[in-house]
């Protein structure tokens, strides 16, 4: 949804609040392991998915100056193996960003991993990389987290990891930040999770606030697409706007559903999608098929408008079909910052036998109380009036546990599927 536009003043006081360095961001601090006068300086390291997190890894920073010859050290069986990092400056909001990708490959499930970052003589303290198991899984689910104040995204998130410690990766819905052009709102943001992203691989979900310019128009989402350098596609054309990958007993399939504003860019998304989702859920062989996809699949009736009525969203019309005929297990859903359960739903009814729909709620300050009518189809509704929440999800090949907290731990919704190896897809 869109939030109200706050000023440019209001948000730089906010991010003074976070502690954030407008000249860049946060630096990570090298360990006592290291001399000072080689001591190299990177911000917002972060790990992001891959198609098969158990045996690889992409490491991303952003660094002041460019590097001269950066790289990723890594001890493997006790040897250290150097991966040549990979320039990715990009320029937004009128800002150079310079970057460096670097990914690992070869890794053995469920192991823990040292590694550094290098630029010739210069090097940062160790930080851990821990692969994930091929059977088991365990996640949190974050929804939008756009915000004026990304102290409040960031006590969410403090909140849903000191409570799971055990998380394997993270995903953010979509709306990451307010306005996807705005460079010190994305500083905000990574600042709030600075910590969990040099650990475990984060998962984003393009949103419709990734693709706006700072004066609320259009725009194809720079940022967004070059923050995260996750799995390509089969589509370059579509590069990095809709992925899969493989994550213990589940395949994930994250999808675009922002056509309405990036059409005019590069059309044609919808049916790529298709073609592609129907292939990806074909050939998985995992247990359990999960989508996750930032506009909601309903439309609501909206308190004191006639002109919004209930039913189906066209992100609905167009993919409940192929999540009906291929038998996906879940859809996450989010841009409502509301949190509903609508249970099983086949051809547009509830029904047992269909995908399970979570509409995940909100982590940031932007809500909208008292907006929404319920649902026809809703079957747990957040506690009103609605605030902050995140979900866990874990699961191995005959169970999947789903959970919805508020951030001081209070459980609001629980949904545990179990597998029938004996039912024919």
């Amino acid at each position: 949804m869109m939030s109200k536009k706050i000023s440019r003043r209001t948000f730089l006081k906010a991010a003074l609040a976070s502690g954030i360095m407008l000249g860049g961001g946060m630096i990570i601090g090298c360990e006592k392991d290291v001399p000072a006068v080689n001591a190299l300086k990177v911000k917002f390291l972060r790990q992001i998915i891959t198609k098969d997190p158990a045996t690889s890894r992409v490491i991303m920073w952003q660094s002041d100056e460019p590097l001269t010859a950066p790289s990723v050290e890594i001890q493997i069986n006790g040897d250290a193996k150097q991966i040549a990092a990979q320039d990715s400056t990009f320029t937004d909001d009128d800002k150079e960003i310079i970057q460096y990708t670097a990914q690992i490959d070869d890794l053995k499930p469920n192991a823990t991993y040292e590694f550094k970052i290098l630029d010739g003589d210069k090097s940062t303290g160790t930080f851990t990389l821990k692969t994930c198991d091929e059977n088991k899984f365990k996640g949190i689910i974050f929804p939008d987290s756009q915000s004026a104040d990304y102290n409040v995204w960031g006590g969410v998130a403090k909140a849903a990891f000191e409570k799971n410690p055990d998380a394997e990766f993270f995903i953010n819905m979509g709306d990451i930040v307010d306005n996807g052009e705005d460079t010190e709102q994305w500083q905000a943001w990574m600042t709030q999770v600075e910590e969990p992203l040099t650990k475990i691989p984060f998962v984003p979900v393009m949103g419709n606030h990734e693709c706006y310019t700072r004066d609320w128009k259009e725009r194809y989402p720079i940022s967004y697409l070059n923050y995260f350098a996750v799995p390509e596609n089969d589509n370059h054309y579509f590069s990095r706007r809709y992925y899969s990958f493989d994550i213990g007993a589940a395949h994930f399939m994250i999808l675009d559903s922002q056509w309405a504003e990036l059409d005019a860019f590069a059309p044609g998304v919808v049916d790529a999608q298709l073609n592609w989702l129907r292939q990806e859920l074909l050939e998985t062989k995992k247990a359990w098929k999960i989508v996750c996809v930032h506009r909601d699949v309903l439309q609501y009736k909206i308190n004191g408008r006639d002109d919004w009525r209930e039913g189906i969203s066209e992100v609905g019309v167009n993919f409940m079909p192929d999540f009906d005929y291929f038998n996906v297990d879940v859809v996450f859903t989010a841009h409502l910052h509301t949190y509903r359960n609508r249970g099983h739903i086949r051809n547009f009814n509830d029904d047992p036998t269909g995908p399970l729909y979570i509409l995940t709620g909100v982590s940031g300050d932007v809500r909208y109380p008292g907006l929404w009518v319920n649902h026809t189809l809703d079957k747990v509704v957040a506690p009103q009036p609605e605030t902050d929440n995140f979900l866990t999800i874990e699961g191995d090949e005959k169970t999947l546990l789903i959970k919805c907290f508020l951030p001081d731990g209070k459980q609001i919704d629980e949904v545990k599927l179990v597998k029938n190896s004996n039912t024919t897809p």
